[in-house]
């Protein structure tokens, strides 16, 4: 059985846009040349596309960068840069990915084919074409390609089953998942019998199915991060119904309606909202001598505390009960559903979802690092001298223009900057003239 991943970190890099050209035209009897450099090409994005075909994250495990190919930089004779393709990253349907640094949520994958935009690639530089006046007919002037976004990423994957099957340790879960389903989950006598949520498809003879998961016992505690409890109660989020299995076992010292309250309790510290989650109180190992009265009194506890649910009596061993259930499950299923489809009309899914936002303009602060040496921090400006083609004259002195109507050269004098101080942004150097 595969290693069930369902947390992981990768960082992703988008492509850098293609460079622009700087050029001119050659043809005879053209006044001057004219400029003839073209755009360069965007940069490839990176998205991931939900497939139903994975279970794990598993890929992600052993390869935790990815890169997006950068964007062809402009020609001659007008010619643009060919753009990067972009770099699709197949992952389970049910990911959520946040950002690393700041946990934000930047999209949940919950569609088959769905697809999420988590590091846009950067646009091409212009090339000389675009910067000709009727001052400068012959421009040598071309902007370099935006880099592509750079984030490191975490991707949860929350377990996207129809019914969820909740209790202690050893009530029989991955029993009853192994006899109504095709999974073959490894069981065995320790605290924690499943260590790894396993996924069946329940098939029953009207036609109807649903999708099932073993989730992994809880013990007190869970919802605050005690045992492995806590790593497995975001896969019942999304259950639609959760069968809550009880041990008739008498022979097991425990108190069944204590059990039951247990759980209930831990559910609830996790997520409140998991109260209006749809749930079945099953009475597992009815087959063992005793389990009769162990069974009787805990429907009589029920009814004392409140709770009028039926119970569902079974054994997996000799599946008693056990298609009842599976029938009754089926159309609680199909109720949520229903009740689902009411409440929310189905909105018009989005293929593509950009989550990038721009840095704020003109944002910058001023760091005197010593004596007649400033450092100008500001991502917008960083950016500005990254996409400003330094080797030509004319782009130098186009930058040093647009540093001054951004107000760098007056905050530098506020902070003490005299002709001859060297001054960086980014990997720029440059002497400060007043």
């Amino acid at each position: 059985m595969p290693t069930f991943v369902d947390q992981t970190k990768i960082e992703v890099q988008a492509g850098k846009g293609g460079d622009g050209m700087v050029a001119f035209r050659h043809e005879k009897y053209v006044p001057n040349g004219g400029p003839a450099g073209g755009d360069g090409g965007r940069g490839g994005s990176i998205i991931f596309v939900a497939d139903s075909g994975l279970r794990t994250l598993m890929d992600f495990r052993y390869r935790r960068k990815f890169k997006a190919e950068s964007g062809e930089n402009g020609r001659i004779k007008s010619q643009y840069g060919r753009g990067a393709k972009d770099l699709y990253l197949r992952v389970p349907i049910g990911t959520t990915v946040y950002d690393f640094d700041t946990n934000e949520e930047i999209g949940d994958l919950t569609e088959n084919k769905q697809e999420l935009v988590v590091a846009r690639g950067g646009r091409g530089g212009r090339g000389n074409i675009h910067f000709a006046t009727s001052v400068n007919t012959a421009p040598e002037i071309a902007e370099n390609g935006e880099p592509g976004e750079d984030r490191v990423l975490r991707l949860e994957l929350k377990v996207l089953a129809d019914v969820g099957l909740v209790g202690f340790p050893s009530v029989g879960k991955s029993t009853l998942l192994s006899v109504v389903t095709k999974a073959k989950p490894k069981i065995a006598s320790y605290s924690f019998t499943t260590l790894t949520p396993n996924l069946g498809m329940v098939i029953l003879p009207d036609g109807r199915d649903f999708s099932m998961a073993d989730l992994p016992g809880l013990i007190e505690g869970a919802s605050q991060g005690v045992g492995l409890g806590i790593q497995f109660l975001r896969h019942i989020e999304r259950t639609k119904v959760i069968l809550h299995l009880v041990s008739m076992d008498p022979e097991n010292g425990r108190d069944a309606l204590e059990d039951y309250r247990k759980i209930r309790k831990e559910l609830l510290l996790y997520d409140e909202e998991l109260k209006n989650k749809k749930e079945l109180i099953v009475a597992t190992q009815s087959d063992i001598p005793g389990s009769e009265e162990k069974l009787a009194e805990f429907k009589e506890n029920l009814k004392e505390a409140g709770i009028t649910e039926p119970v569902y009596a079974i054994s997996s061993v000799t599946h008693q009960g056990v298609d009842v259930l599976m029938q009754d499950t089926a159309s609680l299923v199909e109720k949520v559903e229903k009740e689902k489809a009411q409440e929310e009309p189905k909105a018009v899914q989005k293929v593509k979802e950009y989550r990038y936002s721009s840095p704020k303009k003109n944002e910058f602060t001023v760091i005197k690092l010593e004596d007649h040496v400033f450092e100008i921090k500001g991502e917008s400006l960083e950016n500005l001298v990254k996409r400003t083609n330094l080797d030509y004259q004319d782009g130098v002195v186009r930058l040093a223009r647009k540093l001054k109507n951004l107000g760098v050269d007056e905050a530098l004098r506020e902070k003490g900057a005299v002709d001859g101080d060297d001054v960086i942004i980014g990997t720029f150097n440059f002497e400060f003239v007043q």
